[in-house]
């Protein structure tokens, strides 16, 4: 009976390194893969929010993570957009922490003087058929950040126009919208104190 068990028990720690191998095996092999095809999604949505003329670096490989309240709690990444040796602008994680439903994250790409050269939402929990219009699928909202200038902190016509700015509110949905512009506000103007404080920034991690 014992040497049953202990049999037994070898054929389990065989088998169970093997399995353990083979799942490390397919790991491996397909890490490269999926490190590729994130890198890639990352660059089409990069595409959306900054021109592709705009800059002739690497964009993903400048990165940058700040600590910036008015991109919201936590750290962020940033990237830095440059032509030459000339920083042209810049590709920020931001957060709008008062979302109907939570915070919304975003994409928004800059230029260095105040204009919006591109926005998109990552990730929310808005609304379906409210406050989801935020989604470039399901509406063109989203697309009229590009071009807008932010003429200053106080500049009241980057906002909603229920606030009596320029931008759109959604039927039975301003919460939304107003969260969304404002967070693209303060990132902008952010990104305005980049070109002093870039030979200061923390590299991101590999």
């Amino acid at each position: 009976m014992l040497k049953t068990m202990q049999k037994h028990g070898m054929t389990l720690a065989i088998f169970a390194a093997v399995l353990t191998g083979l799942t490390a095996l397919v790991n491996q092999l397909t890490k490269t893969t999926i490190d590729e095809q994130a890198a890639k999604q990352q660059k089409a949505l990069f595409d959306q929010v900054i021109p592709s003329d705009f800059y002739d670096n690497n964009l993903q490989e400048s990165c940058f993570v700040v600590q910036a309240p008015q991109l919201g709690k936590g750290n962020h990444r940033v990237f830095i957009a440059r032509k030459g040796d000339k920083a042209t602008g810049a590709v920020m994680e931001a957060t709008a922490p008062d979302g109907y439903s939570g915070a919304i994250q975003l994409l928004v790409g800059t230029d260095f003087s105040g204009t919006v050269l591109g926005t998109r939402v990552t990730e929310h929990h808005e609304t379906p058929g409210l406050g989801d219009k935020i989604e470039v699928r399901l509406s063109d909202w989203i697309l009229h950040f590009a071009g807008k200038i932010i003429h200053g902190e106080d500049d009241a016509a980057f906002a909603v126009k229920k606030d009596g700015g320029e931008f759109d509110q959604f039927t039975g949905a301003t919460i939304t919208p107003r969260a969304v512009v404002n967070a693209v506000k303060r990132a902008g103007l952010y990104a305005e104190t980049l070109p002093s404080q870039l030979n200061q920034l923390q590299a991101c991690e590999e």
